[in-house]
């Protein structure tokens, strides 16, 4: 009864701090001329170059596109939903944008653009969590979602209660380290609060969340991982209105 909170930190920082290790090790910089760094010794010898044998074939680094909500304001993102159809039911998440803006809006713009297409629920802990967004799960993995992949988010703790139906972001220990992996909580997780960035709330299909977590687990791995086959992004449905009293 009382493992599952303790297992969190494993489960969303030790698993995550391996990969973040090797992105370290990878970004490495390249050996340089002693006391002066590649691009300034690049420079440099720009420089000294006459001007009239310059080459202007220099290719500028190409920006990130811009997304479906990119620069909208917080009233829209708060107005959407995010539908997860996954192979074991539908998972209709709704956006606490206000509480998280910059996370909400990473989300959304993930849904909208196919990554989380085809992805599968990659992380169960029993009776606590269930975690996707993992791109590498993607039944094709392109170039451009290897590089959406490694864009991080800044952290976004907020007054927002970590339980059960809230969904949050995943990362390292490292800060800042957030990118496309999230959680959606089937139990409640208070040392979460305030350090963890909520965005979201299932607003339906949580026993969809329910029948994952309870599913054959090896580890902290389904034994057949879910598929979300898609996920669509459109503006939350009007609440039922409650049935008039009689007279």
């Amino acid at each position: 009864m009382f493992l599952a909170p303790r297992l969190l930190v494993s489960f969303v920082c030790l698993t995550c701090l391996i990969p973040a290790a090797h992105a370290r090790r990878r970004q490495q910089p390249q050996p340089s001329a002693p006391g002066q760094p590649a691009a300034a010794a690049a420079s440099s010898k720009s420089q000294e170059t006459p001007p009239a044998s310059k080459k202007a074939n220099a290719r500028p680094e190409a920006a990130p596109p811009s997304e479906p909500f990119d620069g909208a304001t917080i009233e829209k993102m708060s107005a959407q939903c995010v539908a997860l159809d996954t192979e074991a039911g539908t998972i209709e998440i709704e956006m606490l944008a206000e509480a998280a803006p910059e996370t909400a809006r990473n989300f959304l713009n993930l849904a909208a653009t196919g990554a989380y297409d085809t992805t599968t629920i990659s992380r169960v802990v029993r009776g606590f969590v269930v975690q996707g967004g993992d791109l590498s799960t993607r039944e094709k993995m392109t170039h451009e979602f290897a590089r959406r992949a490694r864009r991080t988010v800044a952290d976004e703790p907020n007054a927002v209660k970590h339980v059960r139906g809230v969904v949050s972001m995943a990362r390292s220990g490292e800060p800042n380290s957030a990118t496309t992996h999230f959680f959606i909580l089937v139990g409640d997780g208070p040392h979460l609060d305030g350090t963890f960035a909520a965005f979201g709330r299932v607003r339906a299909g949580v026993e969809t969340a329910d029948a994952i977590n309870q599913a054959d687990i090896e580890g902290d791995k389904p034994s057949k991982p879910v598929r979300i086959k898609r996920a669509t992004v459109a503006p939350c449905p009007a609440s039922p209105k409650p049935a008039e009293a009689r007279p």
